[in-house]
């Protein structure tokens, strides 16, 4: 556990500071914190998924981040219209965001266990 942990630790960091320097590299600057973000953390995840667990354990948490991709999508353009069309604080509108996420998510997810072999 504790191992794991570390690995966790050093890989994310090493893939987290490479994003950054692509980040740097390119325009606009807002990158860095999109690369720095999400990518090295499913890297890092999936990485150690493979290397204890297997492909096909691999496979299914691929599978997993990418229905939850969809319902960042849909939290995203939830949360630009409840602010900016509604007037809604932005606090409020990203928590009731949250909502639309999980719906897209789960949805996502049964749609692709429904339709997979």
């Amino acid at each position: 556990m504790l191992g794991e942990l570390a690995a966790r630790f050093f890989l994310g960091g090493a893939i987290v500071s490479a994003f950054a320097v692509l980040g740097t590299i390119f325009k606009p600057k807002t990158f860095a914190g999109l690369f720095g973000a999400a990518p090295s953390v499913g890297i890092a995840t999936l990485g150690l998924a493979f290397y204890q667990k297997g492909a096909g354990y691999a496979g299914i948490e691929a599978r997993a981040m990418v229905c939850g991709t969809f319902g960042m999508l849909g939290y995203c353009a939830t949360c630009i219209a409840l602010a900016k069309r509604h007037r809604m604080p932005v606090w409020l509108a990203a928590a009731l965001a949250w909502l639309t996420w999980l719906a897209i998510a789960l949805g996502a997810l049964a749609l692709w266990r429904a339709v997979a072999p």
